[in-house]
């Protein structure tokens, strides 16, 4: 089958499966996203390795490139982020299919399964998507999914935060949108013909402005992330995993691609410099945010909000050697890690009845396995060897010091001190005596998935080489 066989597959195939599965209802509609979830994994998997490999991966829709057409175009950040999307993708998946379902999705079970395959379309459309417009329908959409996703089990809390979320996030597309609007007063949307295209001045300036605001509100980074942890920890569990480990990670994508491709002519020293800070103040509120929660899914997602802060580093460093690598690097290993997490704390959940800190005491003793993947996933967090969390941080700090801006490798190093902080308090209180709780025993191998997916995060550490050199891949 060629690339643009492929390509087409990635978006296609979860849309037909979303169908399906609206189609089925009820537990059928399991069987669509687990028989599409291993096809997918496989085109992401033959994507990856061809980009790797230096072969150009682009297909003009219809026959129509740009800039009359849709193309679509992988680069390596994009096959990196498809292939960490169709891992995450399956073991959710897998994991839904035994999760034990709570108020109205316990009467429709079922529901779970279109906007989650709705949800999965949109991430691989966005990982090829190559202009403006085309990354602006894949946000859409995959915030639409998103926002269902968390109002699943019918709560009042979900829904409210559900709300709280969709405002945000409209506000988010409508600054962006604007934004491509200013974009098109340059003849075309095309990232590429943009880069030569765009030059500074009033319009530009706007759309800089606006296009960084509204996906910083989609990426909840501070001060615009109050959506987040409310919704995260309100979610089925699946849907947890999901939107921490993916949908945050999606919108982090198209504005460093931004960035690079297109403002970094645009945007002056102090501008970068003010990025970066605002990325160092998501690090150290959400991390201090984190060491304050008493409950364990949202304290997963004020860490969140830290982790994602290391990403606008790249746009300080972008210039400095290793940063761009080490930046995607971070960002594709706090998805596996986080999505194992937040698995770990449904099936805690699931097991205690109660996610409060103290009542996991004895989790340790009931559940080694998941437990096990907690830590795993907080090394990298952490940024602790052998992790993808290290090796990334490594290549971040190697920049910062290369470049001169040593104040960001503070920062870094700060930040892995503060994560240390709310892992091992989530450690600790796993290992103490168990409670007189009653514990209810959950599957064995659905203890298998999050540690599965916390180990893949864990060995992208000893994978440094061939990571790297696809992350480089097609890189501005």
């Amino acid at each position: 089958m060629t690339h643009e066989a492929w390509a087409t597959v990635m978006v296609v195939l979860p849309l037909l499966a979303a169908a399906a599965a609206f189609l089925l209802g009820g537990r059928w509609a399991a069987w669509a996203g687990n028989l599409a979830a291993p096809v997918l994994v496989a085109g992401a998997a033959v994507l990856a390795l061809a980009v790797g490999r230096g072969e150009e991966v682009r297909h003009a829709l219809g026959g129509w490139g740009a800039p009359l057409g849709i193309e679509w175009r992988l680069d390596g950040a994009g096959a990196a982020m498809q292939l960490a999307t169709a891992l995450v993708g399956w073991g959710v998946a897998l994991f839904a299919t035994g999760y034990e379902p709570h108020g109205d999705l316990e009467r429709a079970p079922g529901r779970f399964w279109p906007p989650f395959l709705m949800l999965w379309a949109g991430l691989d459309a966005l990982c090829l998507s190559a202009d403006v417009f085309n990354l602006y329908v894949a946000l859409e959409l995959i915030a639409l999914a998103a926002i269902v996703l968390v109002t699943l089990e019918g709560k009042a809390a979900a829904v409210t935060a559900a709300m709280r979320y969709l405002l945000v996030a409209q506000v988010g597309a409508l600054c962006y949108f604007v934004g491509v609007g200013f974009l098109y007063g340059f003849g075309t949307l095309d990232l590429t013909q943009l880069g030569a295209a765009v030059r500074p001045g009033v319009p530009a300036t706007l759309a800089l402005a606006l296009m960084t605001v509204g996906l910083m509100a989609k990426s909840a980074l501070v001060p615009l992330h109050v959506w987040l942890p409310p919704a995260h920890s309100a979610a089925p569990s699946p849907a947890s995993a999901l939107l921490s480990g993916l949908v945050v990670a999606a919108s982090m994508l198209v504005l460093l691609r931004l960035w690079a491709a297109v403002f970094d002519a645009v945007a002056g020293e102090a501008l970068k410099q003010a990025i970066g800070a605002l990325g160092v103040a998501s690090v150290l509120w959400g991390s201090l945010l984190a060491l304050r929660q008493e409950r364990l899914k949202p304290l997963l997602a004020y860490s969140t909000v830290a982790q994602v802060g290391y990403l606008l580093l790249l746009v300080p460093l972008g210039g400095a050697a290793g940063a761009w690598p080490g930046g995607f690097l971070l960002l594709i290993a706090h998805a596996l890690a986080k999505a194992a997490m937040f698995l770990a704390a449904g099936l805690i959940l699931e097991a205690l009845g109660d996610d409060r800190l103290p009542s996991i005491h004895g989790a340790a003793r009931h559940m080694p396995m998941t437990v096990f993947a907690l830590g795993i996933g907080g090394l990298t967090l952490m940024g602790l060897p052998p992790s993808g969390g290290f090796l990334a941080k490594w290549l971040l700090l190697g920049a910062a010091l290369e470049s001169g801006q040593w104040w960001w490798a503070l920062a870094l190093l700060a930040g892995g001190l503060l994560a240390a902080g709310y892992v091992f308090t989530i450690l600790a209180h796993a290992f103490k005596e168990a409670s007189d709780a009653p514990f209810t025993p959950v599957r064995p191998w659905m203890e298998g998935i999050p540690l599965g997916l916390a180990v893949v995060s864990l060995l992208m550490g000893l994978a440094g080489a061939p990571l790297t050199a696809l992350l480089e891949a097609g890189a501005p």
